[in-house]
């Protein structure tokens, strides 16, 4: 399962602005589990709900208040390897959209995989 260009708002960062008000991120999340049942029987209880990770997400970033895109990235990848016992491995990348540096650059981020 994939979800790309997640974004969610949050207070994340070191510096004082950062810390002043909630910046735009985007997520990107791959979870890799056994889906032959839920494929030959057509069963949406035999998958992941990408609706409950998404809102998961969303809600880890938005309660968070963290200094760095490292801990937010680890936090949201432990929390949805925990949340169902058929994942076996995650990876969570996360951006910054608008980093608060000087230079013409796109996007800052991280990428955190966990597995069981």
């Amino acid at each position: 399962m994939e979800i790309r260009g997640l974004r969610c708002s949050a207070i994340v960062g070191v510096l004082t602005e950062e810390r002043d008000r909630e910046q735009p991120l985007s997520f990107d999340i791959d979870i890799e589990r056994p889906f032959e049942s839920a494929a030959l029987n057509d069963d949406l209880t035999k998958t992941t709900n990408y609706a409950a990770i998404i809102t998961l997400t969303c809600q880890i970033a938005s309660v968070g208040h963290f200094l760095l895109l490292e801990t937010l990235a680890y936090r949201v990848a432990n929390d949805i390897l925990t949340a169902d016992g058929d994942i076996t491995r995650v990876t969570v990348a996360v951006r910054k959209l608008r980093p608060p540096v000087p230079e013409d650059v796109a996007t800052v981020g991280v990428r955190c995989t966990l597995e069981r």
